[in-house]
């Protein structure tokens, strides 16, 4: 049986402190208790970063003015394989809140542990940490 591929957009909230917006994921959802970068899932016929844009507003409440894709990822589980296209979102209008009642928090750049990530966000974690931290 073929396994399901999702391709979803996620956006790396960046503002002037280099704070770092994240989510937490719902307990009941799959990979749920880990803190992700908000996004979500393309849909037919979206491009990556127009869905980024309507999942952003729906999920924090922004409205992106400014983005650009810093890595793709793609990553295998036992039931799905996913690509993940990550952006690094500097430029917004409002501000960032969990607009679905999930938990927020800006994180400095140079302070998000990767463990509390799902394992296919880890290595654009450690990117991040590395490029804060000069």
């Amino acid at each position: 049986m073929e396994k399901k591929h999702l391709h979803i957009a996620a956006g790396i909230i960046k503002n002037t402190n280099d704070e770092i917006f994240i989510t937490q994921r719902h307990v009941d959802s799959h990979m749920g208790g880990f803190w992700e970068f908000p996004g979500g899932k393309l849909e037919q016929g979206e491009t990556s970063e127009q869905a980024l844009i309507r999942e952003l507003k729906e999920e924090v409440g922004i409205t992106v003015t400014h983005c650009e894709l810093v890595q793709t990822i793609t990553h295998e589980f036992s039931d799905r394989n996913i690509t993940l296209y990550f952006y690094l979102v500097d430029q917004w209008k409002n501000e960032p809140f969990g607009k679905e009642g999930q938990p927020s928090r800006w994180v400095l750049q140079t302070e998000l542990i990767a463990d509390e990530f799902p394992p296919a966000n880890r290595s654009i974690v450690a990117l991040l940490n590395k490029s804060g931290s000069h």
